[in-house]
């Protein structure tokens, strides 16, 4: 299975309009793909708190629609990154889409995890409540955002419903960078599995990023790194590594679940 992540520049200046064509157009250029991958945020920045609301858009909105079109155009499966959502009702969310090589939306995962504490994303957006897998013909995608890789209950969620694959987009930024590639790592290992963390390069609002796309195998090999700047990353992958690996080290065979906390002295 080939896999090419995309990390994109996202830097002020550039509007929204043009960057959506710009990015349709790099993917288009991956038609010998199987999977395509972009960034979290791609269209305001993840730190461009105030954009979210003036650019949220419901989720069958322009972005989807550039996006169903450029996978169509490009045979592939495209993860297209995450874009603000705004639901029905008003709430905005940090929702990512994967549509197939015919352009029909397989799959909506909204942000579970959101970043800020007291503030940005985690007051402004809401949260999302579901673990989504997708299956491709080649293995089983588990879906999460960038704050997400801080959290293995998650990813231990994502395996237990199938999950071979884990794609996590995300506008990591770069005085963190170090955690960025130690969680994906860890993520590969504990759960064996592929890890697919894109990136963003440029700066979102004065806050530069990390870069530094990266795909680990379930070992914890790093198969592929991007470096700071704009960059297609594009890797081959076995699935078959796996179920390879997950025999050869059963691991996930010996999880204790249910253990209690221990008690306190009466």
């Amino acid at each position: 299975m080939r896999a090419s992540l995309i990390q994109i520049s996202v830097d002020e200046g550039e509007p929204v309009d043009s960057r959506r064509r710009r990015v349709a157009a790099l993917v288009r250029e991956q038609s010998g793909a199987d999977l395509v991958v972009l960034p979290e945020l791609w269209t305001t920045g993840a730190f461009a708190f105030e954009e979210f609301g003036r650019a949220a858009e419901p989720l069958e909105g322009p972005t989807y629609e550039a996006m169903a079109k450029a996978a169509s155009d490009a045979g592939v499966w495209l993860h297209a990154g995450s874009l603000p959502e705004r639901d029905p009702d008003g709430t905005l969310y940090n929702t990512s889409l994967l549509f197939s090589p015919s352009g029909d939306l397989v799959a909506a995962y909204r942000k579970i995890h959101r970043f800020g504490f007291d503030k940005g994303e985690a007051v402004l957006m809401g949260a999302g409540r579901d673990l989504v897998t997708a299956r491709l013909p080649e293995t089983t995608l588990g879906l999460a955002t960038c704050y997400d890789l801080r959290f293995p209950e998650l990813f231990r969620g994502l395996v237990d419903a199938g999950a071979e694959t884990l794609v996590i987009p995300a506008g990591w930024p770069e005085r963190r960078r170090a955690h960025w590639t130690l969680l994906a790592k860890a993520r590969a290992v504990e759960n064996q599995a592929f890890v697919l963390a894109c990136g963003t390069a440029g700066t979102h609002a004065g806050v530069p990023q990390a870069g530094h796309s990266i795909v680990v195998d379930p070992w914890g090999e790093v198969l592929a790194e991007a470096g700071p700047g704009e960059e297609v990353l594009t890797v081959d992958l076995d699935p078959a590594k796996v179920a390879a690996t997950r025999e050869q080290f059963p691991a996930l065979k010996d999880r204790v679940l249910g253990l209690e906390p221990p008690r306190r002295p009466s």
